[in-house]
């Protein structure tokens, strides 16, 4: 699915993204997490997060942003989320020996969907909670856990949860899934 075609989901796609979405605050709220929500025209990619980067923008998100690279080995039979600041480059070679997987790839937007029940653009930590059978692992590069509030899309590319530092680290504590903070 083309970022185009976000445009045009069916109405069963669009009520799976509001519970998505609502399933991160119910996440949130039971692990009594507090956080701040702020909405934004849709964002793609981690350039465009700029403008919840700049201080003087009534969207303005304090702290670390992310971007979030959901990825699969060369069988495709294990997945991978991968976490780093937004202004990060991750070279996906040197990646795979860090974190000893085979040549690493892209997962396409049916894959995307298919474990974790997302759209293209919206793939963040907090998706984990849809990955029932537990099969992505995730690997935080060491510079997002600096001690900053972070930011991530709430399972839909046109909002912002800001988290504190500590309120991540307890989430990260709630999954079933391996997570392991790597310096890359």
């Amino acid at each position: 699915m083309s970022n185009e075609n976000l445009t045009e989901l069916t109405e069963e796609q669009k009520q799976l993204q509001i519970e998505n979405e609502n399933k991160v605050y119910e996440t949130l709220d039971a692990l009594d997490i507090k956080y701040k929500v702020v909405e934004h025209e849709p964002l793609y990619t981690a350039e465009q997060l700029n403008i919840l980067k700049d201080p003087s923008s009534d969207i303005y998100c304090e702290g670390n942003h992310c971007k979030n690279l959901f990825l699969r080995n060369a069988k495709g039979n294990k997945y991978y989320l991968i976490v780093a600041k937004d202004d990060k480059d991750v070279n996906l070679k040197e990646l795979q020996d860090i974190i000893g997987a085979t040549r690493l790839s892209f997962a396409s937007s049916e894959r995307l969907y298919k474990v974790l029940k997302l759209f293209p653009g919206s793939v963040n930590p907090f998706s984990l909670k849809n990955d029932t059978e537990s099969v992505v692992d995730l690997f935080i590069d060491k510079d997002v856990m600096n001690g900053e509030n972070l930011n991530f899309h709430p399972n839909v590319n046109t909002k912002m949860v800001n988290i504190s530092f500590n309120d991540f680290n307890k989430f990260l504590k709630s999954l079933d899934n391996e997570v392991e903070i790597i310096n890359f």
